[in-house]
């Protein structure tokens, strides 16, 4: 009886081992056992032996059948170099032998990744190595004939793959295209074929990106174009005897592709950011600012005498319809990078074009009138792009005009003698911005900074136009000399001060008060640096008199200022 149990594991394992058999030979005749539908142990099912993978066996006869591809165009390139048969002949059996392959990638599965990037590889390498020798070995295609060549298999690839949805594909294909147009292009110095080659291609990565078949290959495409176009302004923008071995182009043919660029990447934008409101990506930003760039470029460098202005009178045209475009179409909150993206550009446009189009007599003027309209606009309609841009137009008439570096040498330097039409005009616009900007600040600290910038621009402005007319009056009497001047520029700069505390507390500008009260550390800053070493001992005296009067009634004028404010309030309500 002990020896029940052995016996009785004995006959399972021989019962198990008859059912594999059996079920083995049912199935090699397609009948199907009852015995096999039996629940059976874990065990008893698990194989015999470990074969390779179906997976690795795929692998390897993708590999294999891509070798052999590779053989058939190894065959073709030796029969172009023996002469057997005519090199029209076999240059086009070797292209079409490359297009084979890569339609045969495009008739892999959807998910079958692997298939079509094998098959793809091998079309590229096919294509390209004979591409090259037949053109730059064998000389049996032109520069336009293989700039076809790669813009067909461009295309084809772009079709094919977007049809099956095979994104490998289109990388290898997209890719191949773009270094083969690049390097054909530097090796043959046939520059123009290939830059067709390449805005087609962005044009198909463009279309694509509007129809929803979004690919980030059309970045690295972007690239290669942004790339050759930079190349061909630098070598023909260089003198003549450092290209000897590029063929002369007309400055039409040197500007239009630079053109096409911008126009296929702006349409692309506008439309995608404007008509169906998507959200404009970092790159289509960065590019086409880079396509205007070279467009601009391209057009200053090789255009007639006229170019800038022209160039100008597009720009003020492009800023106006920018700034139009942010009024009316970019309102929500969903739209604030659209609307932070076009506000740029149409601000930098503005101050190119005034720049590149506008006399010189009146460009500063008309930029400081262009800062007020901005500015009172943005502060009515709750704009603060416009605002920002109001403050930018008017730096840059205050710095183009002089008014900047006049106005620091009247306060701190050598005076650089009577101010011009533009200085006073200037400190006209600038007085009129902040006088317009509104005056609750407290809850945005981009409008504090911009009502701090704008109160120093007036300061400071309105602070050396009374220094120079003081220095006049003083003239009349006597010969002015160093004391003289350190001495008005301290009474001036008092005065300021006080009235600084005094306005900001009466008209509930604080940032007045703060720079009435940063001035104060300036005064004794300029009391040592300037005062005590050019001045007579009783202007020194009195410099010091001034300061130390200020000090004592700025914080009174501000609590003055307070009090008169919240009567004023009161007699309001």
């Amino acid at each position: 009886m002990e020896d029940l149990p052995d016996g009785i594991d004995r006959l399972a394992s021989r019962l198990d081992a008859l059912e594999q058999r059996v079920c083995a030979l049912e199935e090699s005749v397609g009948v199907t056992s009852p015995i096999a539908e039996l629940p059976r142990p874990v065990a008893a099912v698990q194989p015999m032996q470990q074969f390779p993978t179906a997976t690795a066996v795929g692998v390897f006869s993708l590999l294999g059948r891509s070798m052999l591809g590779i053989a058939g165009a190894y065959l073709l390139r030796a029969l172009a170099d023996s002469k057997v048969a005519p090199s029209a002949v076999v240059a086009t059996v070797a292209i079409v032998y490359a297009l084979g392959w890569l339609v045969w990638a495009s008739r892999a599965k959807s998910g079958d990744w692997l298939t079509g990037t094998i098959y793809a590889c091998t079309s590229a390498l096919i294509l390209a190595p004979m591409l090259w020798e037949l053109m730059l070995r064998f000389s049996v295609i032109t520069a336009p004939v293989a700039a076809t060549v790669v813009a067909g298999f461009a295309v084809a690839a772009s079709v094919l793959a977007w049809k099956r949805e095979l994104a490998p594909v289109l990388w290898v294909a997209n890719l191949t295209a773009a270094a083969l147009a690049l390097g054909l292009a530097v090796a043959s110095s046939q520059v123009v074929p290939f830059l067709a080659v390449l805005l087609l291609m962005v044009l198909i990565g463009e279309c694509g990106a509007l129809l929803g078949r979004e690919s980030g290959v059309r970045i690295v495409v972007s690239l290669a174009a942004d790339g050759a176009i930079w190349g061909t302004i630098f070598i023909y923008s260089s003198p003549e005897s450092t290209r000897a071995t590029y063929p002369k182009l007309s400055a039409t043919t040197l500007i239009l592709p630079s053109l096409i660029l911008f126009l296929i990447v702006g349409v692309s934008v506008v439309v995608r950011t404007v008509i169906a409101r998507k959200r404009i990506t970092v790159f289509e930003a960065m590019q086409t600012m880079a396509a205007f760039l070279l467009a601009a470029s391209s057009l200053l460098y090789f255009g007639p005498a006229g170019s800038a202005v022209a160039f100008g009178i597009v720009c003020l045209a492009l800023a106006g319809a920018g700034y139009a475009v942010t009024l009316m179409r970019f309102s929500g909150a969903g739209e604030k990078r659209n609307l932070a993206v076009f506000a740029t550009w149409s601000g930098a446009l503005m101050l190119a074009g005034g720049m590149f189009c506008l006399p010189a007599k009146v460009q500063w003027p008309l930029l400081g009138a262009w800062g007020v309209a901005a500015s009172w606009a943005g502060t009515r309609i709750l704009r603060l792009h416009l605002e920002l841009h109001g403050l930018a137009f008017l730096l840059a008439a205050a710095a183009g005009s002089g008014l900047l570096s006049w106005a620091l040498s009247e306060l701190a330097g050598t005076p650089a003698g009577a101010a011009g039409f533009a200085v006073y005009f200037i400190t006209f616009c600038a007085v009129a911005c902040y006088a317009g900007a509104a005056r609750d600040r407290s809850e945005e600290w981009r409008l504090q900074a911009m009502s701090i910038v704008l109160a120093l621009l007036v300061t400071a402005a309105v602070t050396a136009l009374l220094v120079q007319e003081m220095m006049g009056l003083i003239a009349l009497k006597v010969i002015p000399g160093a004391h003289h001047l350190a001495f008005i520029r301290t009474l001036m700069i008092c005065l300021a001060a006080m009235g600084l505390a005094f306005g900001g507390a009466r008209w509930g500008r604080t940032e007045l008060t703060k720079i009435g009260y940063a001035i104060l550390g300036l005064l004794a800053v300029k009391l040592a640096l300037e005062d005590l070493r050019h001045g007579q001992l009783a202007f020194i005296a009195g410099s010091i008199f001034l300061f130390a009067i200020t000090l004592i009634v700025v914080p009174r004028v501000a609590r003055m200022g307070q009090r008169v404010r919240g009567v004023g309030i009161r007699l309001a309500q």
